[in-house]
């Protein structure tokens, strides 16, 4: 059947987009998502649409046992399902704290503990986790995403040195700035979490760059071709930074000192919130 790839948070942006684009190369694609009614696109191009909650226990057991018996391999684990809940750490709930390390870092981990030992069996396979920019940086107010995003990383490191010599790649893929429905959300639960009371009109003014940040930025297609390189490569990279603002991003972080780093990071945020405001009609 050729190689057997599994992309969660499949349902929009860059889990819609790098189904499609590795069924286009030739991949037996399981797409995966909690909304299999915004996959019916996907499944129209005969990709497998697999309705699963990447924190439901049952529910990842089953879709691996189900690839493993309809396919009879994994060759490929991209590990995209995540979301952004934005707030200042004194207003953000300890439990939804707790979910988005569930979402963002132990679901993934569970699936590599899964799928392992089917990759294990063959001596081959990549785990591509998608991760952030933000695993390298960071940014006000987004405390518990960058938290997520920063242990994802390491255990990816960790990963990469430990499958090694079993034949099993371990790959990062850094998006900075993507057209998909992150901002929006992020936006939306900054404003419900911090939108009123200390920090509100930090959050407000943070809310609307969020909001603004979403026109002009890179196609959720820039990242699946980053994936699909990882997925395909022969000595893979062990980070692929991709999208508007990436690299720069990195490299400011790596060349600057914390100090210098923040004094950058508040400049960029208010110039950006003011022109947000402006442009908003607002003095």
């Amino acid at each position: 059947m050729g190689r057997v790839a599994i992309v969660t948070g499949a349902s929009a942006g860059i889990g819609a987009a790098t189904s499609r684009l590795l069924h286009e190369r030739g991949f037996h694609v399981y797409a995966v998502a909690r909304r299999l009614e915004r996959m019916s696109p996907l499944a129209a191009l005969g990709i497998d649409t697999v309705r699963a909650d990447v924190t439901d226990e049952a529910a990842r057991a089953a879709l691996v046992d189900r690839v493993a018996a309809r396919s009879g391999r994994i060759d490929v684990l991209v590990n995209n399902a995540g979301y952004g809940s934005f707030g200042a750490l004194e207003d953000v709930p300890l439990d939804e704290a707790r979910r988005q390390f569930e979402v963002n870092v132990f679901a993934a981990a569970r699936l590599c503990q899964l799928v392992l030992p089917h990759l294990r069996a063959q001596g081959s396979g990549r785990i591509i986790n998608v991760t952030s920019v933000g695993a390298r940086m960071y940014q006000p107010l987004a405390g518990w995403y960058h938290a997520t995003k920063y242990a994802l990383e390491g255990l990816s490191d960790c990963l990469r040195l430990e499958l090694r010599p079993l034949g099993i790649h371990v790959v990062m893929i850094e998006p900075g700035g993507i057209a998909t429905e992150f901002p929006g959300v992020a936006g939306e639960r900054l404003l419900e979490t911090s939108g009123h009371g200390a920090y509100a009109d930090y959050a407000r003014r943070y809310a609307a760059t969020l909001t603004s940040q979403a026109k002009g930025i890179s196609s959720p297609s820039v990242v699946a071709r980053a994936i699909a390189r990882a997925a395909t490569a022969r000595r893979p990279r062990a980070r692929y930074p991709v999208g508007r603002g990436a690299k720069a991003a990195l490299a400011a972080r790596w060349l600057l000192p914390d100090r210098a780093y923040d004094r950058v990071l508040t400049g960029v945020f208010t110039a950006l919130a003011n022109a947000t405001t402006r442009g908003a009609g607002h003095p």
